[in-house]
């Protein structure tokens, strides 16, 4: 029971009431929520599992849209009980921790009642201490979407990835781990979490499925042509996702060398996790009616992707992992300073899926090469400006086209970004406040008058920009990204509560707010500085919708980004 029902509604509150309750013999304690349906096996499966991991944390439900549900969806695919869990919340509707973990966490959360949602602590808590972390295949819990204290009810329909009622126990040490691509569709576009090769801690990269296909060779025009007459359905967003996601799972699942022939009519537990790719996609727009008239269509869907996606990977071995391993010709070879961010690798590794050999170069000023000469380059990216931005230089991203033989630049050309968020972004940014603020929960803060019009560009608009930038001839010398009107601050803030969490939005005196800051959030100051006047950049314009943007910034924030933030 909620031991303050008087209060804010709080699932961290409440939970850490669960799992103080451990009784004195116990090794492991199991918290389930009072609107989980278990599976006729739950309890045989959970003891087993128990015996076979006793170190472990167990997670016995995965959501349909979400990455550790494409992480089931992977280990279906490879004959697994259990799979690691990735780069996301750690599910905490149905949950086993050893007694230490468990009495752990409770100290840890009673330190932060006012940070976080139990499942991102519990994310962290067990990232931060190395303690191992599973999934279970199939699910042993079905949620029966009552309502939500948690506030997530907005988010429509929370349904496992894959829940067997009659599972039966058996071959419990059977286990996935070190995944490093996870192909996942979720509010309707295909998205893949990709796991950054190279030293220090584990870090993952938020990228659209089309763009890591892309980097692998396929191209994805050629596979909108092979999506139609598959199915009835007429919403082309929900096939085209399932699709994609389905396709870049077998993509995966083959190229790294997992598992043999697969057949869903002969194994109900890839059925289930493959007809659930569409209607998780769909989930945030469409109610439970409605998806279960599409349901079958998109498992259609989804079991020819797996099929495509198998094909393609046979041709793409392990050794050929990189991106663009499969393209032949000539590439742009791109010079990339001031790279070494969460934003500069997202940077990185776009240009790099869009066709380009990118190579780091460490001095920011874009010309590392003694006498200022980059041979062997085509352009310089220089994302300075981008990190020492103010009052008199707005954010911008400067391209320096090159001659390859002896690196003299022909030509710069500077992108100014607006008002830039996304995966890689940080959350101290007119943007980025909001974003972080409704992801814990707390009011949206506007000032009253508003504070200057906001100019909002995603990441993957700014990739796909300086891919244009660099390959395409550009005329002009500077350019302003966003394209179309400016947004009022309050327009952003609604976007922000529809996007990531219906939070109360509080307006308070400019004066106030800047007393309370310390500075008046000034966005960057486009109007003064004339620069909505420039030319937008000749062939390309931003595609990215503002709610789903945020959405993917939201995500990144509370499962990369909070790596960043103080504790």
């Amino acid at each position: 029971m909620d031991p303050d029902p008087g209060g804010r509604p709080s699932v961290l509150r409440t939970a850490l009431a669960a799992w103080s309750a451990i009784e004195e013999d116990a090794t492991h304690h199991l918290v389930v929520q009072d609107d989980m349906l278990l599976s006729e096996t739950f309890f045989e499966r959970a003891r087993a599992a128990v015996r076979e991991m006793p170190e472990a944390a167990l997670a016995l439900f995965a959501l349909w849209d979400a990455r550790n549900g494409a992480a089931v969806r992977l280990a279906a695919m490879s004959g697994a009980r259990w799979v690691g869990s990735v780069n996301e919340y750690f599910p905490c509707v149905a949950i086993v921790l050893p007694r230490r973990v468990a009495t752990g966490f409770v100290e840890y959360g009673r330190q932060r009642l006012d940070a976080w949602p139990d499942d991102i602590l519990m994310y962290r808590y067990l990232r931060d201490r190395g303690i191992p972390s599973y999934v279970s295949v199939p699910s042993l819990a079905e949620h029966e979407d009552r309502g939500s204290i948690s506030g997530n009810a907005f988010r429509g329909p929370r349904r496992s990835v894959c829940f067997l009622p009659d599972d039966r126990p058996g071959n419990e040490g059977a286990r996935l781990t070190g995944l490093g691509v996870v192909p996942f569709f979720k509010h309707g576009v295909a998205q893949c979490a990709v796991r950054q090769d190279g030293p220090g801690p584990e870090r993952w990269l938020h990228l659209e499925c089309e763009s890591f296909l892309e980097g692998s060779g396929i191209r994805v025009q050629r596979l909108d042509s092979a999506m139609l007459g598959l199915t009835e359905v007429r919403d082309r967003e929900a096939v085209r996702g399932t699709w994609l996601t389905a396709f870049a799972l077998g993509l995966v699942h083959r190229r790294d060398g997992r598992g043999g022939a697969l057949d869903p009519d002969a194994d109900p537990v890839l059925a289930e996790a493959l007809a659930t790719i569409g209607p998780g996609g769909i989930s945030h727009r469409r109610s439970e009616e409605q998806i279960a008239e599409v349901r079958d269509g998109l498992a259609r869907v989804a079991r020819a992707g797996l099929e495509a996606g198998l094909t393609a990977g046979e041709r793409r071995t392990p050794a050929g992992r990189g991106p663009r391993a499969a393209r032949t010709g000539p590439a742009h070879a791109v010079g990339l300073v001031g790279g070494a961010s969460p934003l500069g690798e997202h940077l990185a590794r776009g240009l790099a899926d869009r066709g380009c050999r990118v190579t780091a170069l460490g001095t920011e000023g874009g010309h590392p090469a003694p006498g200022g000469r980059t041979p062997g380059l085509d352009a310089v990216v220089d994302l300075g400006p981008l990190h020492h931005h103010g009052e008199r230089a707005p954010a911008s991203v400067v391209v320096r086209l090159l001659d390859r033989a002896d690196g003299t630049v022909r030509s710069t050309h500077t992108l100014h970004t607006g008002d830039l968020y996304g995966p890689g972004c940080s959350r101290d940014s007119a943007i980025g406040r909001m974003v972080w603020s409704a992801l814990r929960y707390q009011p949206v803060v506007v000032t009253e008058p508003p504070g200057p019009d906001l100019r909002p560009l995603h990441t993957a608009d700014l990739v796909d920009a300086v891919a244009h930038a660099v390959t395409a001839p550009v005329r002009e010398r500077a350019v302003l990204l966003p394209v179309g009107s400016p947004l009022g601050v309050r327009e952003v803030a609604d976007a922000v509560l529809e996007a990531v969490r219906p939070v109360p939005l509080e307006a308070v005196a400019a004066a106030d707010r800047q007393g309370r800051r310390g500075r008046q959030d000034r966005g960057d100051r486009l109007d003064g500085l004339g620069l909505p006047g420039l030319p937008t950049l000749e062939g390309w314009k931003p595609t990215r919708e503002l709610r789903h943007g945020l959405h993917t910034f939201a995500q990144w924030l509370a499962y990369e980004g909070i790596r960043h933030a103080p504790d």
